[in-house]
């Protein structure tokens, strides 16, 4: 991490209670947003040369107040512009703003948020992408590869969602019950896509973005406070936390990628997996399947296995074919092809796969499982080609190095042949 990493992944983590606080003191969106990236310039000036504050995101909600308020004034000329001292001068205050940020009246600002850029005046894809915007701050590239569209799409889907909550005067209060339950499907996708973003970066220079994960998490568990017999918010909260559970374990001590059968489950959160299996068993028991409770329940399959051989891959293959029946995708038929390798062998898996080709021709994981399987196959210039345009697709260089150790091991064999 840089010199100024600090600086960036603290004012990442204090972006949805800092955006959320915002919204709730001036009621607009434009705002909210104008007032949070002034605090985050004035946060670049202040804290290289004063050291970080006590908590971020007081520090960033009360500069970004004071911006607001200030510039409010200067429009309707009731006051001249304050000093620059006195507009970034927060430590009194600060202290007073870090013990409130946990109470009743910030807890669940976050929460809020994500139901109002949730408004049903918006189209599905444009909610979710807003909130990724708003509340995660994702830049709009990032969000473009999690919907796998381009970004120039992504800038309009965006643009128009915010032009839309303006112009349709949307609440910014929480929801009723009635609004919630309407809003509560979207919601959660959003915190899963969060969560994805977290667990594998869409961009920059780590793979994980732990507090992403741990944000979404937070939020699903809000989430699940709200709705607390739905099983299939017990079935996001548990695949988030099984998911979330093994992040000690996914990388070396050079930040490269680990695959699960070569990781160390020693090094797996075992309270985060015991906590996962009682939401599991009890979203279960209620019998109404989703997607959330079947990939919570594949990835459960693999958290009970002691050892990478032991993994009951007809048992995950089964519930990726009942995944696909609930939720159709070409990613979840990719992700089934992994099971269908270990159980049938790479040739069949290929042959699931190559229909894939022109709706993941943008994908880093088709391509690289793809070049994976070819390899199997002893295909190697295939294999070569398909790895290099997963390489060409990387998002991470975490990603792109786990790709070369493959197009190493292809050119060691020619060596051989050549010999």
């Amino acid at each position: 991490m840089t010199d100024l990493g600090w600086i960036d992944a603290a004012m990442t983590s204090a972006r949805p209670q800092a955006v959320a606080a915002l919204l709730r003191y001036f009621r607009n969106l434009e705002t909210a947003e104008e007032a949070f990236q002034e605090a985050c310039l004035r946060a670049l000036q202040k804290w290289p040369v004063n050291g970080p504050p006590r908590d971020p995101a007081a520090w960033l909600i009360l500069v970004g107040r004071n911006f607001a308020l200030d510039e409010a004034r200067r429009r309707s000329k009731q006051q001249a512009l304050p000093d620059e001292e006195i507009l970034s001068d927060t430590d009194d205050a600060e202290t007073a703003m870090a013990d409130r940020l946990d109470s009743e009246d910030y807890r669940d600002d976050v929460l809020r948020l994500l139901f109002v850029c949730c408004h049903p005046d918006l189209p599905a894809n444009q909610q979710i992408a807003l909130a990724l915007r708003i509340v995660s701050g994702l830049s709009v590239q990032e969000i473009a590869r999690a919907f796998l569209v381009g970004e120039s799409a992504m800038e309009q889907r965006i643009t128009r969602a915010k032009r839309r909550v303006s112009q349709a005067d949307v609440p910014f209060e929480t929801p009723g019950a009635v609004e919630r339950a309407e809003r509560l499907s979207t919601v959660a996708a959003m915190i899963y896509l969060l969560f994805n973003e977290g667990y594998s970066a869409s961009g920059g220079e780590l793979h994980i973005r732990e507090p992403l994960c741990e944000e979404a998490i937070r939020l699903a568990r809000l989430l699940l406070r709200l709705f607390r017999g739905d099983p299939e918010i017990m079935g996001l909260n548990a695949l988030l936390l099984l998911q979330h559970a093994r992040a000690p374990a996914r990388l070396d001590a050079n930040q490269n990628i680990v695959l699960m059968e070569d990781q160390d489950r020693r090094l797996w959160r075992r309270e985060m997996i015991a906590e996962a299996f009682a939401l599991l068993d009890k979203a279960v028991r209620l019998q109404q399947p989703g997607p959330y409770q079947i990939q919570a329940a594949i990835a459960a399959v693999h958290a009970r296995a002691p050892r990478a051989e032991d993994t009951n891959w007809h048992e995950i293959d089964r519930l990726y074919a009942l995944l696909e029946t609930v939720q159709p995708s070409p990613v979840v038929t990719l992700n089934r092809a992994v099971a269908v390798m270990k159980c049938d062998g790479p040739a069949k898996a290929l042959e699931m796969i190559e229909p894939l080709a022109s709706a993941l021709s943008g994908y880093f994981h088709f391509h690289g499982l793809r070049g994976g399987l070819l390899m199997q196959l002893n295909r190697n210039d295939e294999a070569r080609v398909s790895f290099d345009k997963a390489i060409s697709l990387a998002n991470t260089a975490a990603e792109a190095a786990h790709i070369r150790t493959h197009l190493d091991k292809l050119m060691e064999e020619g060596k051989k042949r050549k010999h």
